[in-house]
């Protein structure tokens, strides 16, 4: 289970609830949310899917504990193409 939690206009907190539950700190700019969903999605639906994304890919305890949302792509090349075809940004 993941849960997202805004702790500001950039910021926010993910939890994920696996065989280990893990926190994670991460930042993503008004700027990439729209540009990555087209801006008709919140960011934490946005965070939640790149969740789903980096889940689908290695376990929640090797996902960095703090972290901007594009850093994602820097480990795997194809994260923003993803969202922009999920999402329609």
């Amino acid at each position: 289970m993941i849960n997202v939690s805004r702790l500001s206009d950039t910021e926010f907190e993910v939890t994920v609830q696996a065989a280990s539950t893990t926190t994670h700190r991460v930042t993503a700019s008004t700027e990439d949310v729209q540009r990555l969903t087209g801006g008709d999605t919140l960011a934490e639906t946005l965070l939640e899917k790149s969740f789903e994304f980096l889940l689908e890919r290695e376990s929640n305890t090797s996902i960095l504990s703090t972290f901007d949302l594009l850093v994602i792509g820097r480990y795997f090349p194809e994260y923003e193409r993803e969202m922009v075809a999920h999402f329609g940004g």
